[in-house]
C-alpha cells in the first residue's frame, strides 16, 4: 500500500502541538499573555496561508520482519542500530526489537512515511526577520501536525489496528495510541542518510521532498520516519555508539565506513 495526499492548513491545525511552537520561541516561564499573544499572531498567519498553501504526505505500508538489527520491508533491508550502554532496566534496545523476527515465521507490518510543506510557506515573510521566525516555526508545527492526522488515518483505516481509537486532540498529543512513529534525526533514527532509503519507499520527490548530500530534507519544515504497531514499542535515546557497530552498521548499509562516520559523527563514542 502507498498513498500520497495534502490537505489545508485548516485540517491539519488542530492537531498543531504549540507547546512545541512556544518552545522554539523561548517561551518557557514567559508570562501566559506574551504566549497568547504569539499564537494570535501565528492563528492569523494560519488564516493567510488557507487558500494558498498546503502541506502534503507519503505513506507506504510493507510487510516487515526483523532480522538480527535488520528490519526488513518487502525487499528493502533497513538496518537499525543499538543502543551500547544498557538502559535502566538492563537491555541494549534496537528499533528492530519491536518487529516480528524472522525467525518467528510471522509477518509482521511497518509503515514508512514523510510529510513536508509548500516552499513558499516557509518564505512567507518579505525579508522580516520575525516573520520569517513565525513563518519558519509555524510551517514546522504544520509539518509535524500533518504526521499526526496522518497517523491517525493509518491506525484507524489504512493500516487499520485500531479501528476503534478515539482519543482527544489532547491524548493525540501526549501519544496515548498504541505504537510509535520515530523519525530520522530522532534520539532512536539518528542516521539522516536513511531518508535516502525513505525516499525511495515512499517517493519523497511526489510531495516535493528534496534531499541535500548529507540526507537532510528541503523544505526545511519536512518529517521522515517510521510507524511501528507493536503495544510495546516506546521511544528510547539510542545514545553513543562504538567504533565496532559502526563497522558494522557501514556494513550493512553498504556504504564505506568514512562516508558513515561522517552521518554519526554527533552519535558516536568520544
Amino acid at each position: 500500500m502507498r498513498k500520497t495526499c495534502s490537505f489545508r492548513p485548516s485540517e491539519v491545525a488542530e492537531y498543531i502541538n504549540w507547546i512545541y511552537f512556544f518552545h522554539a520561541w523561548g517561551m518557557n516561564g514567559k508570562p501566559q499573555e506574551a504566549r497568547e499573544a504569539l499564537r494570535s499572531e501565528a492563528e492569523a498567519l494560519l488564516q493567510q496561508w488557507e487558500d494558498r498553501y498546503q502541506t502534503h504526505a507519503a505513506f507506504a505500508l510493507f510487510n516487515a520482519w526483523s532480522e538480527d538489527d535488520d528490519i526488513w520491508l518487502d525487499d528493502t533491508r533497513l538496518p537499525m542500530l543499538r543502543q551500547q550502554r544498557p538502559n535502566a532496566m538492563g537491555t541494549c534496545l534496537s528499533l528492530a526489537d519491536f518487529v516480528q523476527p524472522r525467525t518467528e515465521g510471522v509477518t509482521d507490518r511497518v509503515g514508512v512515511f514523510a510529510t513536508t510543506v509548500d516552499p513558499a510557506m516557509e518564505k512567507d515573510h518579505d525579508g522580516d526577520e520575525y516573520q520569517r521566525l513565525l513563518a519558519q516555526t509555524l510551517a514546522d508545527r504544520l509539518a509535524e501536525a500533518t504526521v499526526e492526522k496522518l497517523h491517525l488515518e493509518v491506525r484507524r483505516h489504512w493500516w487499520g489496528y485500531a479501528p476503534d481509537e478515539q482519543l482527544t486532540i489532547e491524548q493525540l498529543l501526549r501519544e496515548e495510541f498504541q505504537g510509535i512513529r520515530p523519525a530520522v534525526g530522532y534520539p532512536s533514527l539518528p542516521d539522516t542518510s536513511v531518508n535516502f532509503i525513505i525516499s525511495e519507499l515512499v517517493g519523497m520527490k511526489e510531495i516535493g521532498i528534496h534531499l541535500t548530500e548529507n540526507g537532510a530534507m528541503r523544505p526545511h519544515a519536512s518529517v521522515s520516519g517510521l510507524m511501528i504497531a507493536h503495544p510495546q514499542a516506546h521511544y528510547f535515546d539510542l545514545g553513543p555508539i562504538g567504533e565496532d557497530q559502526l563497522a558494522d552498521y557501514a556494513r550493512r548499509r553498504g556504504i564505506p565506513i568514512v562516508v558513515m562516520r561522517r552521518f554519526l559523527a554527533s552519535s558516536l563514542l568520544k
